[in-house]
């Protein structure tokens, strides 16, 4: 029987799909995979994908939505993902708060303007795909190094979004600790003026350290000692929510992976379960 409780979960990249194959029941509560990295796979991948998701519930964390774009939304696409979600019976699913496609596909998350005029336009964005879902989404925090355009903070934007867009948040702990070193504030006061009621998930993740004033997203490292302490801050602030540890490249033994995952089931053992 699949856990009731989603707490502790690890991304399932195919670089990974042997080790997560071999993966002993119960290592993780779940897996967290980018429905369009799945979608209409066959052969080996879509067997192996097959074969975890009858021992692993999955949840899913988009990269191409393009929330904050200008062209319309592909709607092709949302039926697919929404047939993907059912399929895999999806209870998280999750995109960026960005855009990655112009005049074609960007292959990169690049920052919203954080103004009212696009507040009102990414909100919209968000109803309709939730409307072409029949569901509810979650939307993440990204890491950026430079901002088109400051009309309000950070802070401010992401609140004026999940407010007029009536969606959850997707709490990336790493890409908030990244930005506060590499625009200046401090990050436990970023997360206290974050809404509790609308955090449903969150990510931890590996960075580089280019300077004291420089923090690279790399997802291709362990986890940071000061990321540690911010999870275990956004924890008590929030609730334990269940949480993935991201790693795209550099892969490391599985083993040490578990041991990530279970550093983030002790810091969650002080705050309880997650109820999803």
């Amino acid at each position: 029987m699949l856990p009731a409780m989603l707490n502790t979960g690890l991304g399932l990249r195919r670089g990974l799909m042997p080790e997560l194959l071999a993966m002993a029941p119960g290592a993780v509560d779940f897996l967290e995979c980018a429905p369009e990295n799945w979608i209409a796979v066959g052969g080996a991948y879509g067997k192996g994908l097959a074969q975890l998701a009858e021992r692993f519930p999955i949840t899913c964390h988009g990269l191409s939505l393009s929330l904050g774009g200008s062209a319309p939304l592909d709607l092709r696409f949302l039926d697919q993902t929404r047939q993907f979600l059912d399929r895999y019976q999806v209870r998280l699913y999750s995109e960026h708060l960005s855009y990655c496609s112009d005049d074609g596909h960007l292959y990169d998350l690049m920052p919203i303007p954080f103004t009212d005029e696009a507040v009102r336009h990414v909100s919209a964005r968000i109803r309709q795909a939730q409307a072409h879902l029949e569901r509810r989404i979650a939307v993440e925090n990204i890491s950026y190094y430079a901002a088109p355009y400051q009309a309000m903070s950070e802070l401010e934007f992401i609140r004026a979004v999940l407010e007029e867009a009536d969606c959850d948040l997707l709490l990336d702990v790493n890409n908030v600790f990244v930005n506060a070193c590499n625009h200046g504030y401090d990050a436990q006061q970023f997360l206290e003026g974050l809404p509790q009621a609308r955090v449903t998930g969150m990510h931890v993740a590996g960075h580089y350290d280019e300077a004291p004033d420089l923090k690279v997203d790399t997802h291709g490292a362990p986890v940071k000692e000061d990321v540690w302490a911010l999870y275990a801050f956004a924890c008590a602030r929030f609730g334990v929510q269940p949480t993935v540890l991201e790693r795209d490249f550099n892969y490391p033994p599985l083993a040490q992976l578990l041991e990530e995952t279970a550093r983030i089931r002790n810091v969650q053992s002080a705050w309880g379960s997650a109820k999803v």
